[in-house]
């Protein structure tokens, strides 16, 4: 349907599917380099720039610093500076954006 679009010089339809792969795709692109804090399974905390994810949902943090869950709620633990990070889409239990890169406008996942 759409080859015959563009074959009659007509203007192309957009899918509903095109659409929403357009929109989310677009979010994403807004978060690229965006400070952002993965929380994961084993209780970690990632903290890092957002570099890029797949279709698995696993995620690679830029100049990342990982802290551990701290068993003293008083404690505040000195974070571990990881640099490069891939987080494997199963092991994230949830992700924010970090709010002071928000003000331009706001993106949730």
């Amino acid at each position: 349907m759409a080859a015959d679009n563009e074959e009659n010089g007509t203007e192309m339809q957009i899918e509903p599917e095109e659409s929403a792969y357009s929109l989310a795709r677009h979010k994403l692109e807004h978060l690229l380099n965006k400070s952002m804090r993965i929380r994961m399974t084993d209780g970690r905390t990632l903290v890092g720039l957002f570099l890029c994810t797949d279709r698995d949902c696993n995620v690679i943090l830029g100049s990342a610093q990982e802290f551990l869950k701290s068993t003293d709620s008083f404690s505040q633990a000195e974070p571990r500076v990881l640099g490069l990070a891939m987080i494997p889409g199963h092991h994230v239990v949830s992700i924010q954006v970090e709010s002071e890169n928000l003000q331009s406008g706001t993106h949730g996942l």
